[in-house]
């Protein structure tokens, strides 16, 4: 199985037709000459034909990341590689971006793009998500593309509902708004298949960041199922460092790994973590490497993105941002976007499980096998990778 998709990539090749010669014969310089000329213009019309068919676009594409760096080998880095890759496959101009430094940045960069008549702009992240439904009310001709920001909620005019009440129908009030979302318990099922594998003590664990956030709460319920579909009477126990969303949630890698220690304390015979909780889970990841335990990362490969877990990452649950954006860019240019809530999943390769990197010893040798009948019955429906109260703790 191919743990990660970077997305597809278009090639153009020029096929050539050589002719075979029979042993022994031989060509007179005249009809050498008039073979090689022959292929040089084949060759010249071909290109001609190729690049006359090469898809075109003039659309315009910008791209507002979340504050960081562009380069985080997180959700900045993906999201912004999927509009390369999109734009790359229309033919359109190559994308911009603009790293807001603050939350204040976030609706002044988004209108930035918007005065440069940029026919489709890309915000990154949940925290972008009311600037972004503001944006896409007030300009209903340009399209906006929001990943990880669903569920859209919007009141009955199509504005932001701080409320949530969610009134309004976010794709018939914003028809120009594509919010992408990913079914995190897929990815949580594959990650606790890999985890159940590895652990020898028939214990492991996972750290939410909030209790609040659903699709933290998506990933940990796949998570104890996809374990307990391997060894069914596997403990998974979880936890959440806070019950809001506070910066402790996603903000505070020193308290995440003051919060994961005192969790392993309580629960000593946990020998795999699976973190959920962004910069405070890499604390939670530091704390895993301490104790000489497995970590799990989350939403991207952390090997990658976070090299101090190296040592001890077993894998991580990924989105796979870079897919998503490019066939949401790809369809808008073939005019079959749809408007709203759009699920990645097993089914479009939205979701997946990274690679073992340095800890491919730590894999149980059927575990490959789990993984690719899992996907299988992803993808045909058949198997169920949340409980009925999917995405809340209730």
């Amino acid at each position: 199985m191919q743990k990660r998709s970077l997305g597809p990539t278009l090639f153009t090749g020029v096929a050539i037709l050589l002719a075979a010669c029979s042993s022994g014969a031989s060509s007179s310089p005249s009809s050498s000459t008039s073979q090689s000329e022959s292929m040089a213009a084949s060759e010249s019309m071909a290109a001609s034909e190729s690049a006359s068919a090469a898809p075109s676009s003039d659309l315009k594409i910008g791209v507002v990341t979340d504050i960081g760096t562009l380069n985080d080998k997180n959700f900045n880095e993906y999201s912004f590689k999927g509009a390369q890759s999109g734009a790359s496959e229309i033919g359109a101009p190559e994308p911009q971006s603009i790293v807001p430094t603050s939350a204040s940045d976030y609706a002044p960069s988004i209108k930035s793009f918007v005065d440069q008549s940029y026919d489709v702009i890309v915000t990154v992240g949940f925290n972008l998500a009311s600037d972004t439904v503001q944006a896409a009310h007030d300009n209903p001709d340009t399209w906006f593309i929001g990943v990880d920001q669903s569920p859209i909620c919007v009141d009955d005019a199509g504005l932001p509902d701080s409320t949530f009440t969610c009134a309004g129908d976010a794709k018939t009030l914003l028809p120009k708004y594509v919010s992408i979302n990913f079914q995190e318990d897929q990815a949580g099922y594959l990650a606790g298949i890999v985890a159940a594998g590895a652990s020898s003590t028939g214990v492991i664990g996972a750290i939410g960041g909030t209790s609040i956030c659903a699709p933290c709460v998506r990933y940990i319920q796949g998570y104890e199922l996809g374990a307990k579909s391997v060894k069914a009477d596997i403990q998974v126990i979880s936890a959440y460092v806070t019950n809001d969303f506070s910066p402790a949630a996603f903000q505070d890698q020193a308290g995440g790994k003051t919060f994961a220690d005192n969790f392993l304390r309580q629960n000593t015979d946990v020998d795999v973590l699976f973190q959920v909780a962004g910069l405070t889970g890499n604390g939670v990841l530091d704390s895993a490497c301490a104790a000489g335990i497995l970590g799990i990362g989350v939403d991207v490969d952390q090997y990658d993105s976070y090299a101090a877990a190296d040592p001890c990452l077993l894998t991580s649950a990924e989105k796979h941002l870079e897919v998503a954006v490019s066939d949401t860019l790809k369809q808008i240019a073939g005019d079959s976007a749809t408007p709203g809530d759009v699920l990645y999943d097993a089914n479009n390769d939205g979701i997946g499980v990274a690679d073992a990197h340095d800890n491919a010893d730590k894999w149980a040798s059927d575990t490959q096998s789990l993984l690719d009948q899992a996907l299988a019955g992803m993808k045909d429906g058949s198997l169920k990778t949340c409980p009925d109260n999917c995405g809340s703790l209730q």
